[in-house]
């Protein structure tokens, strides 16, 4: 649904673009509202000429997903600019929330990717008592190298702020994935929360 204007990657790096024409493009907050330019929320988006869809016999979800007035509701969560450029910060059932702060799994996951000793690395929350959830990565590091959770967090408090930061790291030889190579996060988590009640 959105496409970048000729020459325009460089201006807006990380963006994936403006609306097509024929379709349009919202920010709505938890309580529904249209948010304006520049906060996060979820991406909304409706094309001319394209009724609301169904999922098949489940009426559940696709009341979560189309709203009213054919709007779309990705499930990714995002910003628009001042300038009609779009960018995407999570899913939204990746974002972690952790003593009342959002925090994107993505943010931390590209700064984890900067360290050199990082081959892979996922994100994701887990429950806890009082934060409501914690952040842990889940790391594979590169042959040969040794970095360990105390090293990647000290690296991390360089790049992010200090709620960001994972306190917990779990070294793996490998991400379970999806036959299309998709990280999937939430057998990651089943995986971490099995694990903390063995």
């Amino acid at each position: 649904g959105c496409i970048m204007p000729f020459g325009e990657a460089r201006n807006h790096p990380s963006s994936v673009g403006k609306p097509m024409p024929n379709t349009q493009v919202q920010i709505v907050g938890d309580d529904g509202t249209v948010l304006p330019a520049g906060d996060v929320g979820e991406i909304w988006m409706r094309q001319k000429g394209k009724g609301r869809r169904r999922y098949y016999q489940d009426d559940q979800a696709t009341a979560s997903t189309w709203k009213e007035d054919n709007w779309l509701a990705t499930g990714d969560v995002g910003y628009i600019d001042a300038d009609g450029y779009v960018y995407l910060v999570d899913r939204k059932k990746d974002m972690i929330i952790r003593g009342g702060h959002n925090i994107a799994s993505l943010e931390v996951e590209d700064a984890l990717f900067q360290h050199p000793d990082i081959r892979e690395v996922a994100v994701v929350g887990v429950p806890h008592d009082v934060l409501t959830e914690d952040i842990v990565a889940c790391v594979v590091l590169q042959d040969s190298a040794n970095a360990d959770g105390e090293a990647l967090r000290e690296f991390l408090l360089q790049k992010l702020a200090d709620y960001k930061v994972p306190r917990r790291y779990e070294f793996m030889t490998e991400l379970p994935r999806n036959p299309i190579g998709k990280v999937l996060k939430r057998d990651l988590r089943d995986l971490l929360q099995k694990s903390a009640h063995a």
